[in-house]
């Protein structure tokens, strides 16, 4: 492998088009230099977008070894649940800052309705780590890394 193959496999060359999760970032990134912008996204839709940061994440996990994708959805389904979601949080929210946690509660003032099979505190919780995740998503993706890494010995 040439010098120059290593470099667009690492993803630190390309042929002068970014990918989309580079343009997505590169949209947000100026975004995130205006804090004001970021407060004006709700904290519904911060966890929106916090739910598929999450999946896609556990998706990603799962991927090696191969697997039928039964298996990888069982496995999936365990983890972006609720219940798995409010487990995460408790072992994450020692490691978060004051303004990580404001954003905690913006989340978890923000729920509206319970699904029946779950209790509104469980609820609450993991709509929280959503949120939480939506905003590092937008505004740090540094510390969304560094708070995914410490998922991991979690899942070990």
């Amino acid at each position: 492998m040439t010098s120059e193959e290593e470099e667009i496999s690492r993803g630190s060359k390309t042929d002068g088009r970014q990918s989309w999760i580079e343009v997505r970032f590169s949209q947000f990134s100026s975004m995130a230099n205006c804090r004001s912008r970021i407060e004006q996204i709700s904290p519904a839709s911060l966890a929106y977008l916090g739910d598929a940061v999450y999946e896609l994440y556990i998706r990603t996990r799962y991927l090696l070894p191969p697997k039928r994708i039964s298996e990888y959805h069982q496995e999936v389904v365990s983890q972006v649940r609720a219940e798995s979601q409010a487990e995460i949080l408790r072992s994450l929210e020692p490691h978060l800052t004051d303004a990580e946690l404001d954003i905690l509660r913006r989340g978890r003032n923000a729920t509206t309705g319970t699904p029946r099979r779950l209790s509104p505190k469980i609820y609450q919780q993991a709509t929280s780590l959503e949120t939480l995740l939506g905003y590092l998503y937008l505004t740090n993706p540094h510390r969304l890394t560094e708070l995914l890494d410490r998922l991991e010995a979690v899942y070990e």
